[in-house]
């Protein structure tokens, strides 16, 4: 491939749920050995947390289960995002919502996609927030993106015709 396959993953606040995400979808891709085949980024719709570590409840449920994301700070999604990005993956409907409204002309309505339509249990299809709750929230939304995040990628795979190697 050329270029890479650029992701982003969108929250609210890209404090929790994305950066989540993207953590786990790129360890997910090092581990397929598909490190140069892809741009994995996360970022929130909203402004407030612009610069922040990734929530420190959210950061210590990923490193109970092997993975760190202390290198995160959080940004906002910008709609020039729109372009630039091949796939972008939204947490909930109101991230939806919020995203679709920066589409002015409804050109890029076919990238943007609530990430658990992938999830083989899709409940509702949205991932929760758990900004509010106690750690098993965390821990929830720590499964539900683990096992999307591996259907995505393998979705991925395919789409792209890509070739796993072995990390």
């Amino acid at each position: 491939m050329d270029t890479p396959i650029r992701i982003q993953f969108v929250c609210l606040g890209n404090i929790c749920r994305s950066p989540l995400a993207e953590g786990l979808f790129r360890e997910k891709v090092e581990a397929h050995g598909l490190g140069n085949a892809f741009e994995i980024d996360s970022s929130g719709t909203g402004d407030w947390h612009v610069g922040s570590k990734a929530d420190g409840r959210m950061r210590k449920t990923a490193r109970k289960h092997g993975l760190s994301i202390e290198d995160h700070r959080a940004s906002q999604f910008q709609p020039a995002d729109l372009e630039a990005y091949d796939h972008i993956f939204v947490m909930d409907k109101s991230n939806l919502n919020d995203v679709l409204y920066l589409d002015e002309n409804d050109a890029y309505s076919g990238k943007v996609r609530l990430f658990r339509e992938l999830d083989p249990e899709p409940g509702n299809y949205q991932v929760p927030d758990p900004y509010q709750g106690g750690k098993e929230g965390f821990e929830h939304v720590y499964q539900i993106v683990n096992r999307t995040a591996e259907v995505l990628l393998n979705r991925l795979i395919d789409e792209y015709d890509l070739t796993p190697q072995a990390a």
